[in-house]
Parts: structure tokens; sequence; C-alpha cells
């Protein structure tokens, strides 16, 4: 497994060993031990999965206080899957990372406590898997406005299909007290 650790800190990019021959492929999907000396010393508690059409996006989502830490790839389909560091005092704070998960490349990525998280269905349909640190708490639970121009995401599509909710989200001056506060790894 190749892991990377991208500018904005705690956020890694995992590129798992795959196992293939004529039968289809085999890999590892998490493995406590490799993911905590990569990095993620956070325990998992919950695992959540959906699927979605083309054109769909889903986010910019991120639990306050109840911060939650994701380990998210995509079972099958592609997805543009981005993150943004919305962490007061963070030396990355309002920067984004955006990268292609797809069930063929098994990549995965790991989004510290804090950050924003969001993807966009560019397949005819994507299952999305994520592995989250915090229980889903719906008192907690915050986003970001998709297109917010204080980020400048450079998404893949300018239509697209979103949940009401998504629709209504802030836009990060509007956020004011709601965003997470940075701390530094020990």
């Amino acid at each position: 497994m190749r892991v990377t650790q991208m500018e904005i800190p705690g956020l890694l990019l995992f590129e798992p060993t795959v196992l293939s021959d004529h039968r289809g492929a085999f890999l590892e999907v998490y493995h406590e031990d490799r993911y905590r000396t990569a990095g993620i010393r956070e325990q998992f508690v919950q695992d959540n999965y959906s699927r979605s059409v083309r054109h769909t996006i889903r986010g910019l989502h991120f639990q306050q206080p109840q911060a939650q830490g994701k380990l998210v790839m995509a079972l099958e389909g592609t997805v543009y899957d981005v993150v943004v560091d919305i962490r007061k005092g963070s030396p990355s704070f309002g920067r984004w990372y955006g990268v292609e998960l797809s069930g063929d490349n098994l990549r995965q990525m790991y989004i510290p406590p804090g950050c924003a998280h969001g993807f966009c269905v560019t397949s005819a349909t994507a299952s999305f898997l994520y592995k989250c640190t915090a229980y889903y708490s719906p008192e907690c639970d915050r986003g970001v406005l998709w297109n917010d121009p204080a980020f400048g995401i450079e998404w893949p599509i300018s239509g697209p299909i979103l949940s009401p909710k998504d629709q209504r989200l802030p836009t990060l001056s509007g956020m004011g007290s709601e965003l997470p506060v940075y701390r530094s790894p020990a």
C-alpha cells in the first residue's frame, strides 16, 4: 500500500495493493495496524454506504462539535472526491484537494476531523463507502455550500443534482462560530 500525505494536514491518500488474476481482484480494505502506522490514530465506529447517480454532489459535509474523521472509497463507479480544510487556525485553511476515486483504482482518502467533505458522481452510478471515527449526530450535522466562491473548487460539472439540505447550506463567510478549530497532530 502506498500512502501519500497531502498538503492539507492529516489528509492521506491510500493506493492499496490489489492482487489480480483471471478470477478478479482482492485487496484489504482496512487493516488497523497498517492504517495506524500510516497516521490514522482515531478508531472507526460507524460505516456508511451511499449509491448515487451521475452528476449528484453530496456535500460539503462535516460534523461540529462531534467531528468525524472519514476513510472513504468508491466501490463501484467513479467520483470526484473533494476535501476542504475549514479548521480555524490550520496552515491550509480554505484550501481544497480533489481526486478521482473509483471501483477501478480503489484508492482511499482519509479526511481528518474538522474538514468538509463532498463528492461528485462522474459515472452512471457510484457506490461509496465511508468509515467514520464518530457516530452520526443530527445535532452536529453541518455543511458548506458546494460552490462557495471562497474555495474555487473545480468541480467536473456545473449543474449538479443536490439534496434540498445541500442546496440550503451556507457559505464559509456565513459559518461564524460553527467552524471547527485546528489541532496540530501530536
